[in-house]
């Protein structure tokens, strides 16, 4: 019995566009302390905790790439921090947490953008062990190297 739908198309036949292949190449960021960005102002008198987290964002090495559109949405964000902040609630921390790892917030949201922290003193990287199989991953195991 045939299995249902239309039968997988041949190999080359499938769709190779190179638009949409996933290429190894990574935003490289600099962790240099650099104070980016416009400061927060507007004439609203935000918490101590809400200047911490923008000025935060300011010190961050993502701020290295942020566009004026990128600031826009902080400071868009800054209120709803502010009031997360007086007066916690789910909605507003899921909220928050959506804009943020657009944002590359976490080290889960900086893989997925491919973006990769490097200090300044990081001269080479460090090495890549690459193995052919399991097999040789117990030999280099067993052999202390």
């Amino acid at each position: 019995m045939a299995g249902r739908g239309p039968a997988p198309k041949a190999q080359h036949q499938r769709e190779r566009d190179t638009r949409r292949r996933v290429t190894d190449q990574q935003i490289v960021l600099p962790r240099d302390g650099e104070v980016r960005g416009p400061d927060l102002g507007g004439s609203r008198q935000y918490t101590d905790e809400t200047v911490e987290w923008y000025e935060t964002w300011r010190r961050s090495p993502q701020a290295a790439i942020f566009e004026d559109t990128d600031w826009q949405r902080l400071r868009m964000l800054a209120p709803l921090v502010d009031s997360y902040f007086r007066r916690p609630s789910k909605a507003a921390f899921e909220e928050i947490r959506l804009n943020e790892e657009r944002l590359g917030a976490t080290v889960v949201d900086r893989m997925r953008a491919r973006m990769r922290i490097e200090d300044a003193d990081d001269a080479a990287p460090a090495p890549v062990l690459r193995l052919a199989d399991r097999a040789d991953l117990r030999a280099r195991l067993a052999s202390g190297g």
